[in-house]
């Protein structure tokens, strides 16, 4: 079976596949990650070589969620909904192999407070010296990921960002109509659980601006 012509003729019935076509699994994409690409008459989908052993059914439905990106449209079927649960379920199929000491800690303490330890620990890493992207949670690697500005910050700093990531790691997501909500109505009710919630943003937005300053004097 060619699976970018299946995906596509049933995500798009009404039109003729006119396009040629290659897949390839290989290991330099992160896990569970893909792409797809389009070069004059050519789809390519390249994915994470984890991908190959999964049903055609569950990878009908990540390729259709390519083709709608690359398309800029917006579409639903029963294999794009087989591939978001599907997504969901990766934690449980991770290994876990990065736990920085200090975010295992920042972990502990909030999987006690807030999840009443039962979370299943994540990977645990620090990125770059982000002042954007501060922090985030990867659902195809199970990793929370948090900004190394945030090293030396106080615990209920990085706490609270640990506790955010960890929320999208618990409610997961939502997709309706070609789009996924990671920040509901039901997630920032929770993220405002936090204490001193609005503090610590403040607090967040203060360290930013210091680190942007910094880097503008040198």
């Amino acid at each position: 079976m060619n699976l970018i012509e299946e995906s596509y003729n049933r995500l798009f019935p009404q039109d003729d596949f006119s396009y040629d076509s290659a897949m390839e699994y290989n290991r330099r994409l992160s896990k569970f990650n893909a792409n797809i690409s389009l070069h004059r008459n050519r789809i390519k989908v390249n994915m994470n070589l984890q991908w190959k052993g999964i049903d055609d059914e569950i990878k009908i439905g990540l390729i259709q969620h390519l083709l709608l990106k690359l398309f800029k449209k917006r579409n639903h079927t029963e294999n794009i909904t087989l591939y978001h649960n599907f997504v969901k379920q990766i934690p449980l199929l991770t290994e876990k192999t990065e736990a920085d000491p200090h975010l295992l800690q920042s972990f502990k303490r909030i999987n006690e407070n807030y999840f009443g330890n039962a979370m299943q620990q994540p990977n645990l890493k620090w990125g770059q010296a982000a002042t954007r992207k501060l922090a985030h949670y990867n659902f195809h690697d199970d990793t929370v990921v948090v900004s190394s500005i945030f090293q030396d910050a106080q615990l209920e700093i990085l706490d609270f960002l640990m506790y955010h990531e960890l929320l999208h790691k618990h409610f997961k997501f939502e997709h309706n109509n070609g789009r996924s909500s990671y920040h509901n109505k039901t997630f920032r009710s929770a993220e405002r659980l936090y204490p001193n919630y609005k503090d610590v943003e403040k607090e967040i937005t203060n360290i930013i601006r210091k680190k942007r300053r910094k880097r503008s004097f040198f």
